[in-house]
C-alpha cells in the first residue's frame, strides 16, 4: 500500500480566507487593476470553436476501435473536454458577457457542457461561488476533501487511486456533505444536456458518446491537465492554502493556474490574470507557486506530507442571509 501520510488531520486555522484582505492592500496600491474588471469578448468564441471540434470529432471516432478510442479520448477529446470545464468555471462568474447579461452567460454555459456529457454547468457555478466566498469552510466550501476520503486514502496507493477516482468525488461530494434541492435551471441544464446525449447515440452510435464520456472521466483523473485539481489549495508549504502556476498549460486552461489572482480579483477574465501578476508582482512572487501540474500530482501521490489531510479548514460559520 506504500508510506502513510504523515498528516492525521486538516490544518485548522481561526483566521479568515486570505484573499479579501489582500485584494484591498493591492488595489490600495495598483488602483488601475480595477480597469481589468470585466467580461472578456473574445471568450465566446475561443469556447464555440473548441465545441465545434469536438462536435466534427464525433464524425471521425465513430470508426475507431476501442483502443483507439481510449487513446484519442485521452490525449485529445478529453483536454478538449477539460478546457470547457474551465470555460464553465469562466463562464460562472459571467466573464463571457459580463453581470449585466446573465442569462446570456447561462446558455453559453449549456453549450459549453453539451462535449462534456453529463449535466454541470448551473450546479457548477452554485457550488464554486461559495467555494470563493466560504474557502476552507468545514461544511460549505465542497472542494475539500471528506474525512472519510483522508481516513480511506491515507497512503501512496490509496493517493493515488484517489487521483484516478478524483472525478467522482468531485461529482459526489457536494451532494453528500452540502446537498441542495435542484433549481430550475438545473432542470433545464439537465434536460438540454440529455436531448444532445440523445441526438449524439441516435445518429452516430454509442462510441462517439462514449467519446465524450470517457475523455472528461480521463481528463479529471491521472491527467497532466487535472494536476490544477490538487496544486490550487493542497498545502505544499505550511500557512499557505491557495497556489498559482505559471506553466505553459496554462494557454489551454483559460490561465486557471493563476489562481492567486484568480481568487484575489474574480471579476478579472483568465485572459488578464497574468497582467494583474504583471502589475502586482511583489504580492505574488514571493508566495510558493508550482511550475508543472505532473509534478504536483507526482509529489501529491510520493509525498507522505501531502494528502488529503493536507487542506486549510474552517470551523464552519454559515451562509448569511
Amino acid at each position: 500500500m506504500g508510506q502513510k501520510v504523515s498528516r492525521s488531520d486538516f490544518e485548522w486555522v481561526y483566521t479568515e480566507e486570505p484573499h479579501a484582505t489582500r485584494r484591498k492592500l493591492i488595489l490600495e496600491k495598483y488602483p488601475q487593476i480595477k480597469k481589468l474588471f470585466g467580461h472578456d469578448p473574445n471568450f465566446k468564441w475561443v469556447a464555440g470553436a473548441m465545441v465545434l471540434t469536438q462536435i466534427l470529432t464525433l464524425f471521425v471516432v465513430k470508426d475507431l476501435t476501442w483502443t483507439w478510442l481510449f487513446v484519442i479520448a485521452y490525449c485529445f477529446g478529453g483536454i478538449i473536454n477539460h478546457s470547457l470545464m474551465l470555460a464553465v468555471h469562466e463562464i460562472s462568474h459571467n466573464l463571457a458577457f459580463g453581470h449585466s447579461r446573465p442569462m446570456h452567460n447561462r446558455i453559453l454555459g449549456f453549450v459549453c457542457n453539451l462535449p462534456i456529457g453529463l449535466p454541470m454547468s448551473i450546479s457548477f457555478r452554485k457550488y464554486h461561488l461559495e467555494h470563493h466566498r466560504y474557502q476552507g469552510d468545514d461544511t460549505i466550501d465542497t472542494d475539500i476533501p471528506t474525512l472519510l476520503e483522508a481516513r480511506l486514502f491515507d497512503t501512496t496507493f490509496g493517493k493515488f487511486l484517489w487521483v484516478c477516482l478524483q472525478p467522482f468525488f468531485y461529482i459526489f461530494r457536494p451532494l453528500v456533505i452540502n446537498p441542495k434541492p435542484p433549481t430550475r435551471l438545473e432542470i433545464i441544464n439537465t434536460v438540454v444536456q440529455l436531448t444532445f446525449n440523445t441526438v449524439v447515440v441516435y445518429f452516430l452510435g454509442w462510441k462517439p458518446m462514449a467519446y465524450l464520456l470517457i475523455g472528461s472521466i480521463l481528463a479529471m483523473g491521472l491527467h497532466p491537465v487535472a494536476g490544477h485539481f490538487i496544486s490550487e489549495h493542497y498545502m505544499f508549504a505550511k500557512g499557505f492554502e491557495t497556489y498559482s502556476y505559471y506553466g505553459p498549460l496554462n494557454w489551454i486552461t483559460f490561465n486557471v493556474g493563476y489562481h492567486n489572482e484568480h481568487h484575489d480579483f474574480p471579476a478579472v477574465p483568465g485572459s488578464r490574470l497574468p497582467e494583474v501578476k504583471r502589475i502586482a508582482k511583489e504580492f505574488y512572487e514571493t508566495m510558493p507557486q508550482h511550475t508543472s501540474w505532473t509534478r504536483v500530482l507526482y509529489d501529491y501521490i510520493m509525498d507522505p506530507s501531502v494528502g488529503p489531510y493536507a487542506r486549510v479548514k474552517r470551523r464552519q460559520r454559515g451562509l448569511t442571509t
